[in-house]
Parts: C-alpha cells; structure tokens; sequence
C-alpha cells in the first residue's frame, strides 16, 4: 500500500491512499488543477481513483470536489449527514446526486481491495469522519479535525502501519496569536483541533513494535509550524507512559501546499 499527502493544511486538505490495484482521495480541499498535479508527481491520475471519501463539510476539504465529481464523475463517499450539509454549500456547484453514496460510522465498506472503515470524531461539523483503510497486509488511516478522542477512537486505530494524525496548533501560540478570542475557544474546544501535544498523546497510545510511519498534518499556518509540532509530538511521545521513544519510528510533517513523501509500506 502507499500514502501520499497531496496537500494538508487548514488552507485545504487531499490524501492519497491506495494499493497496487486501487486508489482514492481522502477530501479534496484544494482545486482540481492542484489535485491532477500532485496525482501526477506520484505518477497517477484524477480520473484513475476509484473515489473520494469526504471526511466533513469545511470547505479546506471540500473545494474542489465540485471540479473533479464533474469533470471525472467520481463516486463520493460521505455519511448522510455530511452530503446534505455539501449539497447545501453553494461554492462547490452543483454535483450529480447519484454520484453520492451515504457511510456509516463503524460500518465498513470496500473499493476493490481496500476495505475502508468510517470512524466517527469529534469536530464541529454535520457528521465527520476519520478513514482507516486496510488491504490484506498493511493498514493506514488518516485522522484529523478531532477536538478530542477516547477510547473508541484508540481501539480502532491500533495496530496501524502508517498513520496521518493532525497536529493542528501549538496551544501557545493560538492563545497569544491575532485570532479572534470566539474563534481560539472553538480551535481549542472538543469540537476543535488536536493540539500538538494531544497529538503526541495519542499516537502514544496505538504504538506498537511493528508500526511503520506517522505523517503529521492540518497544521495550522497561524498557531504552528514544522519543527515545533514535530519535537513537541516527539518529546510527548518520549515522556509518555509508554514503551517507546521520538526516535523509533520514521516521522515527517506534511507540507501544507505540495505534495509531501509518498510512503510505501
């Protein structure tokens, strides 16, 4: 299998996952031309996904759905309540709603030979999702816009080969940084953003001796940066009551507005 950020950010947000068989997009918050570019620099194709899985409704994950459902005629996978919210959000365009297919969360579902299962966050949105994605080998999942997780969230994404997990903020910054203050209590509410050390905290809990890569993302442009939220989820990972160490796996932050490393696994 294979895991390539196209973009992720709180400007837009596109993932790529797939096997040897099968790709598809996880949001397309970014404008089609974009998407076809970064596709392109991992040798692949709009038109060659199997579909689109949406995690939630904020247009940095749904901008160019609109451009690419027309243009390709993708298939769309959402629960029902994030399709009403997209269908009711003008700036996408219209979008054939025959192209939608309804999830539910914990419910999984295939694509070829990807077995993809929805698993429900905590985000101010409709209905939103995280997506964990398994062939007959290996497992990702990408998870990110959760405010918090719980015990729910860690049983399902243990035993993971690759993860994308938000490191949105550094907590210090968004508190002493120009937002407004309605607008930090949101980021910083259990409907919000994963900070960079709850971050840290939670990849503690679904390490494990075989466990691959994790790619940092949705980092915010304004309240964080690259190495701070790479040391800050490094050292929690250090300090928190579990057997490893920063240091014993392979980590990297995905670049807001370009394709980052394609990790194979």
């Amino acid at each position: 299998m294979e895991l390539c950020s196209i973009a992720s950010g709180s400007s837009g947000n596109c993932i790529c996952v797939g096997s040897d068989e099968n790709h598809v997009l996880i949001d397309a918050g970014i404008s089609g031309k974009r998407i076809e570019n970064g596709l392109n620099s991992i040798d692949l194709k709009t038109e060659e996904m199997q579909g689109v899985l949406v995690t939630h409704e904020h247009i940095d994950h749904i901008s160019g759905l609109g451009v690419i459902a027309r243009r390709y005629g993708l298939p769309i996978y959402a629960t029902q309540g994030t399709i009403d919210a997209i269908l009711n959000t003008k700036s996408v365009g219209k979008i054939e709603e025959s192209l939608f297919h309804a999830i539910t969360p914990d419910q999984p579902f295939e694509i070829g030979d990807l077995l993809i299962e929805p698993i429900s966050i905590s985000h101010d949105a409709a209905d939103p999702v995280a997506y964990k994605i398994k062939n007959e080998e290996k497992t990702a999942a990408v998870v990110t816009d959760l405010g918090t997780y719980d015990e729910n969230m860690i049983d399902k994404i243990k035993n993971l080969d690759v993860l994308l997990l938000e490191a949105n903020h550094d907590v210090h910054m968004l508190q002493v940084g120009s937002y407004p203050y309605p607008l930090k209590q949101r980021i910083l509410g259990e409907k919000g953003h994963l900070s960079n050390e709850l971050s840290g905290q939670l990849l503690g809990e679904v390490l494990h001796d075989h466990f691959n890569t994790v790619i940092l993302g949705h980092l915010s442009k304004e309240n964080n940066y690259a190495e701070l939220a790479y040391e800050t989820v490094r050292l929690e990972v250090t300090m928190g009551e579990n057997p490893y160490k920063g240091d014993d796996f392979p980590m990297y932050v995905a670049k807001r507005d370009a394709p980052s490393e394609r990790i194979i696994f």
